[in-house]
């Protein structure tokens, strides 16, 4: 049994945990003595960080891109059809305001502040995600479970993270080559922008992935999931 610090330690969890105080801390501002501004800013914080953090991925996922883009074109003699330039990233749009640097420090003195207040509970602690829960932790029973989406025609491999500290993702893309790693992210979700086959052509591309902790695969594999590409 392990009781967790208030904080999330991955960056997606503590986009969560901005966004969820954003929502509900309007709620109890008058109780808790907090001004107007002091919701404005993490709002204007949560969007922020929940901004970055996705464009960050976009940005690792369209160089993985270009990895297996340039790879494919130095070595693979297979094809007969000129190579395609990998698709350019297309940004979330409309872009959030700026904020000064130090969210997570700001967020961190903006709990310690309220903690100390007159009018604060623990139930208040529970509803504002500020509380650490005690949980039993067994990575041998941890299963992902994958879903696909889809973006400009490439599949984007959704998952939750839980307590792991990674997950590992495998691909058949039914080129004979079975499974191999396509890639091990820390922050779901994971876009698999390996070049699609050429107009006129599909393929079957399959994932599985298994959960990582402390650098090692845990648990069992997710069930395989399949997406047609191409066309």
């Amino acid at each position: 049994m392990t009781t967790s610090y208030f904080m999330p330690t991955s960056d997606s969890g503590k986009a969560d945990l901005l966004d969820h105080l954003a929502s509900n801390l309007p709620r109890y501002k008058d109780l808790l003595t907090l001004s107007d501004d002091t919701c404005a800013f993490v709002l204007a914080d949560a969007k922020s960080f929940r901004y970055t953090c996705q464009t960050m991925n976009d940005m690792q996922a369209y160089a993985h891109h270009w990895t297996v883009y340039k790879n494919q074109l130095r070595d693979d003699n297979s094809s007969l059809i000129p190579a395609l330039w990998p698709t350019a990233i297309t940004f979330v749009v409309p872009r959030p305001d700026a904020v000064l640097f130090g969210i997570i420090p700001r967020l961190s003195a903006l709990v310690a502040q309220i903690k100390t207040n007159k009018n604060y509970t623990p139930a208040i602690g529970q509803d504002l995600w500020l509380i650490g829960s005690s949980t039993s932790v067994d990575p041998s029973t941890w299963k992902p479970q994958l879903n696909l989406q889809n973006k400009a025609g490439h599949p984007i491999i959704a998952w939750t993270k839980g307590d792991a500290s990674a997950i590992e993702i495998w691909v058949d893309r039914s080129d004979n080559a079975n499974f191999v790693m396509l890639t091990i992210n820390t922050e779901p979700n994971t876009n698999d922008n390996s070049p699609l086959p050429p107009p006129g052509n599909t393929a079957m591309w399959k994932y599985k992935a298994i959960y990582r902790f402390h650098d090692e695969q845990v648990g069992q594999w997710s069930d395989v999931i399949s997406v047609s590409v191409g066309g």
